[in-house]
């Protein structure tokens, strides 16, 4: 039998969303719909000396609800959103544990910190109190393999893979793919994959530092754009064989046609143009997908100068003049740094199955060096066949993902 033969097409079954602007696929669809915006004072740290101070934090979220198994408080706050996310998954899918047991799984994270905030707590506290004060459990939490390995010990799976996957700001769109591999390729019958990362002071800092960090929200593709604000979140996605999801009469929200990755190594943080339009090219080869059939293009979208810039001269350079509308769903979210890609895959997903195209809020004067249609403002109601998501990291990691309506 041909590889061809045994290609099988993958779907989305199961949304699980953690984030500043709603938890669960019913209440974030609502939420990007209407443009609502995670914007607010960051609390998950100190900020005190900065002069920026706003992010997009997770106010709402109480580990307890969903983490029944293990003891949540023996988890990283990262670790929690993972492991909450997945069985906010698994719920909104209809799939009892038991269901997976039965089955070859793959669970598959991506991160851009991992759980670093276990690091920072764990510094601070030796600071504070002496270098001989350590938590015993700090070492423990702060692996970032525990982010997929406690998503299966929450579920008691044991024949599954479970991998983190540490590409950074791409690192949801990678863990997307790898599990779409499993199962078009039939080494899993379902796969939990999405990307998850907890709000870190070293990334605010970071970004402080290289003059990233806006001033008060985060507005893509607007003339006057200052850069990014730095959030968290959790976005796990079921997927599932599509012969298995009819068997067992799942709701479809969506269908994976494929993904592009590359890293072109061409700077530590600035995207390079021919970089990311060759990753384009790679997903729409292999999705099958032309570029007139794409319906709205999810960009990774950061609003800084040179990112918003460059990746839509790389969109041009694919799809010529004719591009279409294109997006940021940072402007609600901010940088969700591992989460950005799988809670944008998420929020195009939904988009699919409901009809309409998010907006890009916080756009105020179009930028004539940009001009593109960034839906500004309100969501547009679409008929959408195909859609694309793009996701971009440092050092030239990036991953482009295709969705298309389930038919």
């Amino acid at each position: 039998m041909s590889a061809e033969s045994t290609h099988r097409r993958v779907v989305i079954t199961g949304l699980g969303v953690i984030s500043s602007i709603g938890t669960g696929a019913e209440e974030f669809a609502r939420a990007v719909r209407a443009g609502r915006s995670g914007a607010r004072p960051i609390r998950a740290f100190e900020t005190d000396g900065f002069e920026y101070v706003n992010g997009c934090e997770v106010t709402d979220f109480d580990p307890a609800a969903w983490i029944d198994r293990l003891d949540h408080r023996d988890l990283g706050r990262a670790t929690q959103l993972a492991v909450s996310g997945a069985k906010l998954a698994l719920a909104d899918a209809g799939l009892a544990p038991a269901y997976l047991r039965a089955r070859p799984a793959v669970i598959a994270v991506g991160t851009t910190s991992g759980e670093t905030r276990e690091v920072e707590l764990a510094v601070q506290r030796q600071l504070t109190t002496g270098a001989t004060d350590v938590d015993p459990g700090a070492a423990r939490r702060a692996r970032s393999g525990r982010l997929s390995a406690d998503i299966a010990r929450e579920l008691d799976l044991t024949e599954v893979e479970a991998v983190t996957v540490p590409t950074a700001c791409a690192a949801g769109n990678y863990a997307i793919g790898y599990g779409y591999d499993a199962i078009a390729d039939g080494d899993a019958e379902l796969a939990l994959c999405g990307g998850v990362d907890a709000m870190v002071r070293t990334n605010f800092i970071g970004f402080h530092r290289l003059g990233t960090i806006a001033p008060t929200v985060c507005a893509p593709f607007d003339r006057d754009r200052r850069g990014i604000l730095i959030g968290e979140g959790s976005g796990i996605l079921v997927l599932e064989s599509l012969d298995a999801s009819l068997a067992r009469g799942a709701r479809i929200y969506a269908e994976v046609l494929g993904y592009g990755l590359s890293c072109d190594s061409h700077h530590a943080v600035s995207p390079d143009r021919d970089g990311v339009a060759n990753c384009i090219a790679r997903a729409h080869a292999n999705a099958g997908v032309a570029p007139d059939d794409v319906d709205f293009i999810s960009a990774h979208g950061t609003g800084t100068k040179t990112n918003d810039l460059t990746e839509v001269a790389a969109i041009r350079q694919v799809f010529g003049d004719r591009l279409p509308p294109t997006v940021s769903v940072k402007s609600m979210l901010g940088h969700t740094m591992g989460a950005a890609s799988a809670l944008a895959a998420i929020a195009c997903a939904l988009a699919l199955t409901e009809g309409f195209i998010p907006p890009t809020i916080n756009h105020r004067h179009p930028d004539p060096e940009i001009d593109i249609d960034c839906v500004p403002n309100r969501a547009r109601p679409a008929r959408l066949r195909q859609v694309q998501n793009n996701a971009l990291a440092f050092g030239g990691n990036n991953a482009v993902l295709l969705l298309g309506a389930y038919s």
